[in-house]
């Protein structure tokens, strides 16, 4: 029984989460955005790696939940935009395949191949971007988001395999 709401909170979570994504200003959700790109990739920043995205615009678009987000580089900081008319490379994906990649529990490249993670437009932009992704150091994140992170991807990981686990039950006649 509970595998059951486990499998079922996993699968309609992104459905749940639609109504208030969309509800949420623009504003608020590039500020939220732009204050978790920093503390992910605050290393990454001071190290000057996000140079490849200078002027360019990268977008990220959780499909099943109708959320885009688009990210550059500017003049030394990260820049966060809720629309731009020509993004260079577009990453998307479903809400649980992305949370699984942000965990390190499923392969990009993997999802890439399974059609489950698109990749579109500027593909060398795209490689610098799953690299720089690849090269997080979780150890740096602070404790608490690296914590959170960790049980989400575990939850929703448990979730999909026991959805993948359920066979239609046949009774005799």
């Amino acid at each position: 029984m509970l595998d059951k709401i486990h499998s079922t909170l996993v699968q309609n979570a992104p459905a749940f989460l639609r109504f208030p994504v969309k509800r949420l200003p623009g504003s608020l959700q590039e500020r939220m955005m732009l204050e978790t790109l920093k503390k992910v990739f605050h290393e990454a920043l001071e190290e000057g790696d996000f140079t490849f995205l200078e002027h360019r615009w990268l977008e990220v678009h959780v499909q099943d939940i109708g959320f885009k987000s688009y990210i550059s580089f500017k003049e030394g900081s990260l820049q966060v935009a809720s629309d731009v008319s020509n993004p260079d490379v577009c990453f998307s994906g479903n809400l649980n395949d992305l949370i699984l990649i942000a965990a390190r529990k499923e392969d990009p490249d993997t999802l890439f191949f399974q059609r489950r993670l698109l990749i579109e437009g500027d593909t060398e932009l795209g490689l610098e971007v799953k690299n720089l992704i690849d090269s997080v150091d979780f150890n740096v994140l602070p404790i608490p988001l690296r914590k959170a992170l960790f049980l989400l991807a575990e939850f929703v990981e448990k979730g999909m395999q026991l959805s993948k686990e359920k066979t239609p039950v046949s009774f005799p006649c």
